[in-house]
């Protein structure tokens, strides 16, 4: 396949949705299957694909977005930074509105805070090259899909030697996430849709521990709608055939042994932390990066007070239970009416690739969101 139309025709749509439905015939039985990443649920909304599936097949929508996952208490923590007198944050254009335990980034922008978006953290760099009289802190978020640039960028940095750039890092990642989920015994799932961009970086071996130990298959998917049509019957193939394997639609990108040039970098520059709090799903162990001490010198919370707490999310907020997959976003009480987009309460109303924005840019068009009883004028 060459062109993007490729992926979207609606007679290999149809053709699939056909073997789809006779496979889910044969299992005969409720299946729930989880897409992780939240590029998947936006795709999936966006296409109407979990409309045309049988009724017995549910998609679970999973923790995949990285800024989602970010806890409170590490968002005050970059705000306390960027209020240190010469210094300017940057970050991704995701993490400005995430709201905070008293208020987000944007507002802290607002109140006087130099805090800036960047694309790359490459133009953190430049940043603080064009002002050596300030301190520059990048705000690195992501699964292991945006860690080597954030490892690249401190290898650079080091090799030119800033010395006023640094960085606090919140990159997570993916399969301590999912062990999580399948220790949590509130979700029963019967297999995964997983993550396409992640896994350009490190591949599909990592995933054996998920069909080894827990006994559920895993497909890796790319974004268009046929590959995640195609996926979801790639499971099911599986869970007819009895078979917990990880198998990989995605391999116009996607390799068994990963991005080595990138995972060289990553594993240069980052350890792993003993444990880290993710929103909804509490502390996991091993399951965050963190700056080698041979790098400390670009380590925002060695160079920076910060702290350091815990916070609680909002009452009213079920982002935790969205994130898990135990509930739907339209089954949180705010959703749509006090938390929307332009008045987001938690994170995954936010974020371009959360659950919660996915519903409300898309979910009203669809039969598995109760849709307002129409009454006469």
């Amino acid at each position: 396949m060459k062109y993007v139309d490729e992926f979207r025709e609606p007679e290999k749509a149809e053709a699939l949705r056909r073997e789809i439905e006779k496979l889910s015939y044969q299992i005969n039985k409720h299946i729930k299957i989880m897409e992780v990443c939240g590029g998947h649920t936006h795709s999936i909304f966006k296409y109407g694909i979990e409309e045309i599936l049988p009724n017995n097949i549910e998609l679970i929508h999973g923790p995949g977005c990285p800024v989602c996952v970010m806890p409170k208490g590490r968002l005050d923590d970059a705000i306390a930074i960027a209020q240190n007198p010469n210094v300017i944050l940057t970050t991704f254009g995701d993490t400005m509105r995430v709201p905070g335990s008293k208020y987000s980034l944007l507002q802290a922008r607002a109140a006087g805070a130099d805090i800036r978006m960047v694309y790359s953290p490459l133009d953190s760099l430049k940043i603080a090259k064009n002002n050596p009289d300030k301190e520059v802190v990048f705000f690195g978020i992501g699964f292991e899909t945006t860690a080597p640039s954030t490892a690249f960028t401190i290898l650079q940095a080091a090799e030119e030697n800033i010395q006023n750039f640094s960085m606090f890092t919140n990159h997570v990642l993916v399969i301590p996430a999912l062990e999580a989920l399948l220790d949590n015994p509130d979700l029963q799932l019967d297999g995964f849709v997983g993550p396409g961009h992640v896994s350009m970086v490190i591949g599909t071996a990592p995933y054996e521990v998920i069909s080894q130990k827990y006994h559920k298959p895993i497909v890796v998917s790319g974004f268009e709608p046929l590959d995640i049509l195609q996926s979801i019957w790639m499971l099911l193939q599986q869970l007819v055939e009895n078979r917990c394997e990880v198998e990989n639609q995605y391999n116009r990108l996607v390799q068994k042994e990963g991005n080595q040039i990138a995972l060289k970098a990553m594993n240069q520059v980052f350890a792993v932390r003993e444990t880290f709090e993710w929103r909804g799903l509490n502390e996991i162990p091993n399951s965050g990066l963190k700056i080698r001490p041979e790098y400390a010198q670009f380590d925002a919370e060695l160079k920076f007070t910060i702290p350091n707490q815990k916070v609680a999310d909002h009452k009213a907020c079920q982002c935790g239970e969205i994130l898990k997959g135990v509930l739907k976003p339209w089954q949180c009480k705010v959703f749509g009416t006090a938390c929307t987009p332009e008045t987001p309460i938690g994170t995954c109303m936010v974020s371009s690739e959360g659950a919660c924005a996915a519903y409300y840019k898309y979910g009203r068009f669809s039969t598995a969101m109760p849709q307002p009883a129409v009454t006469s004028p």
